[in-house]
């Protein structure tokens, strides 16, 4: 019989990573936040603008380069400092319900999944292979036939490691 110790996570559900390292440094999060049942309803300029508007208003994290794609968001998120006040999780969900308030169309409510997926990213490097992947979404799902002409990402703080 196996023991707990060595079980691996239930990826039905997400793990929610540490936010700052042991040497007290805050951590870079890539995150993932889907829409409910995937509807393809966030790749618009009123959603973009909205998103953009409450990151800004959440405070206590940052967010860096991020990707807004018709039925998911890819984002990188940092503690503004090591005192904060809101876990990632709560945070998350602020921001979701400042989007959610001004939404501009009441048949595509209820707007999220509940959950979402992070991952702590581990070097300095990881964060720009990540963007890598990340900018080739919209090519990937074929919503546009060249890279970087997708108008819905960008970068609102620069991380540096």
């Amino acid at each position: 019989m196996e023991s707990n110790e060595n079980k691996l996570p239930d990826r039905r559900h997400p793990v929610h990573w540490h936010y700052i390292d042991k040497l007290g440094r805050p951590n870079i999060i890539y995150v993932t936040v889907c829409s409910k049942d995937r509807k393809k309803i966030f790749a618009n300029d009123i959603v973009h603008l909205n998103l953009v508007s409450a990151w800004k208003l959440a405070g206590d994290w940052l967010v860096g380069k991020y990707m807004i794609m018709p039925d998911h968001i890819h984002f990188f998120c940092s503690p503004s400092s090591t005192n904060i006040s809101h876990s990632l999780a709560d945070w998350i969900k602020y921001w979701k319900s400042l989007v959610s308030l001004k939404w501009h169309k009441a048949d595509e409510r209820p707007l999220w999944q509940r959950e979402f997926w992070d991952r702590q990213l581990r070097k300095g490097d990881s964060y720009s292979r990540k963007w890598e992947y990340v900018n080739l979404n919209p090519l990937r799902h074929k919503l546009i036939d060249e890279n970087g002409v997708w108008p819905y990402q960008g970068e609102l703080n620069v991380f540096r490691w």
